[in-house]
């Protein structure tokens, strides 16, 4: 921090006097006669202003691409050697289940990303058809105090239908505001709307299997270095955040080709 404080009053004097000390010189005079500092930022307080917001907006343009490159590297990194995450036969699958390219999802239901994950999803399925099929897992936020019980929710009708927990998926993300004002309201009318045997949801809600299978989904996520919502393994390479479509389609494309 210290250095980066030399660096921007070396600037600012080099915009002010067109030459500058170098940083030990500046550090002795600054430290030994800390008025002419104050003296100068009184006297030119735009101008500093200017340099100093001017290296922050390099200095954050450099992290970002710092960022990008250490993403397209893990990303090479995977495609490589890409991450393995747990399917068993029970899970609830969308899609054609033989489909060559898998993508699993670690999801909250109260994410407003989330949902805009699921338009991506959508639109994902409707441009690849059978090539793709998508696995729905959980990652509830501890903020987000309906998500948890909505992860719960979802597995319990999976046990009956995976297309009607899909549907039920697709309701709750499209009509997020009501789930999030009216939660287990919103959940049980839609559960009722699309058939679901309400007596064995209720207790399968609370069994333990469902739990763990919500508790182990979580694991996997943060193993995989998911701590945020939504993220994506797509044959086993990671996107993590509600990337746009062309950032799947770029993948899932690479996928395909080989």
């Amino acid at each position: 921090m210290r250095k980066f404080v030399v660096y921007i009053y070396g600037l600012f004097f080099l915009a002010l006097f067109g030459c500058a000390p170098n940083a030990g010189q500046l550090k002795k005079t600054l430290s030994e006669n800390p008025d002419i500092l104050f003296e100068v930022i009184e006297k030119n307080p735009d101008q500093f202003l200017d340099v100093v917001n001017k290296a922050a907006r390099e200095a954050q343009s450099r992290a970002r691409k710092k960022a990008e490159d250490d993403e397209k590297q893990e990303m090479e990194a995977e495609f490589k050697n890409p991450k393995t995450p747990v399917i068993s036969d029970s899970r609830a699958i969308l899609g054609n289940k033989s489909a060559p390219v898998t993508i699993v999802e670690y999801s909250d239901f109260e994410c407003p990303y989330c949902a805009r994950g699921h338009s991506t999803m959508k639109k994902v399925m409707e441009e690849y058809g059978d090539k793709v099929r998508i696995i729905f897992k959980h990652l509830p936020l501890d903020f987000h105090p309906k998500a948890e019980p909505a992860a719960r929710y979802f597995e319990a009708i999976a046990k009956q239908s995976g297309e009607k927990a899909y549907k039920w998926h697709d309701e709750v993300f499209e009509n997020q505001q009501d789930f999030k004002s009216q939660g287990e309201e919103f959940m049980k009318s839609v559960a009722k709307k699309l058939g679901v045997d309400m007596g064995k949801l209720s207790k399968d809600i609370d069994s333990e299997d469902v739990k763990a299978t919500v508790k182990a989904d979580m694991e996997e996520a943060k193993k995989f270095g998911m701590s945020g919502t939504p993220g994506y393994l797509v044959n086993g390479v990671s996107l993590k955040g509600a990337y746009p479509f062309e950032a799947f389609k770029e993948v899932i494309d690479r996928h395909l080709t080989k």
